[in-house]
Parts: C-alpha cells; structure tokens; sequence
C-alpha cells in the first residue's frame, strides 16, 4: 500500500549529468587571437580532443543534462599558426540560449539548491495532506 503510494510521487532526485569540458562563457570571452597555447590552456584547461595528427586545432565538447531532462550541448573548436591563437570557432553564445541552455557552475549550484529545498518541503508531513505552493495559495478576498 505505501509502496503504491509513494509511486504516484516523484520522489526520486536525479543528478544532473555534466560530460566533456566545462565551457563557461565567462572563459571564453576572455580568449583573444594572438594568445599563446599556453594561455588557451590556462583560461579552458585541457581540451577533450586534441589530435596527435594535428596539433594546431584543440576541440572542447561540452554536455549537460539538467535534473529535469533539459540537454545542451557545445562545441569549440581552436585553431593555432604558430602556436599562437588564429581562430576560435564556436565561442559566439548562442542565440535566444537563456541561461539553463548554457549552465555555469554558479548556475548549477544554485538551481541544485533550490531542488534539495523543494524536495524537502514536499516530503514535510502537512495536517491535510495537501502541500500548498506559492502560486496555489488561495488568494484572500
């Protein structure tokens, strides 16, 4: 009986899955061209795919799946002459993208604290049974 019970709730927390490298826009607005590799390096880290066979192109792949379901994904592309930075490819945002499209981490954070306070409201026993939010209230006449 509780097991039919609890269900019918949604209950279950699911982490968000973040693959690849972090790509904040933060990082890359700070990339100029001209820069050295290992100032590229410094500012994103160390790319996800950086070919033996060319060594003047760094790919960072970036992948997030939000607790609810919602996916982004993104792909920069450097290109070096000479080890110096010659073209960036991808670091332009996206437009119309809000900020869950592109989560940093302060984003993250954030949003996961908002699921863990909302989680633990839900699961506060009430005398009615009924979890009254916000834009449920009864409004007063």
């Amino acid at each position: 009986m509780l097991g039919l019970a609890l269900s019918a709730c949604n209950l279950i927390y699911k982490l968000p899955t973040r693959q690849g490298n972090v790509i904040e826009q933060k990082q890359l607005d700070q990339l100029k061209v001209g820069m050295t590799r290992d100032q590229a390096l410094f500012l994103l880290g160390t790319p996800i795919a950086a070919s033996p066979f060319r060594a003047d192109r760094w790919d960072y792949l970036g992948y997030y799946k939000s607790p609810r379901g919602q996916v982004s994904s993104r792909t920069v592309t450097l290109y070096f002459e000479a080890d110096k930075l010659a073209r960036i490819d991808g670091a332009a945002p996206v437009a119309g993208a809000s900020s869950l499209d592109t989560p940093d981490a302060k984003s993250v954070i954030e949003q996961q604290k908002k699921d863990k306070v909302e989680a633990e409201r839900a699961a506060e026993p009430t005398e009615s049974g009924v979890v009254l939010t916000p834009e449920s209230a009864p409004q007063a006449p």
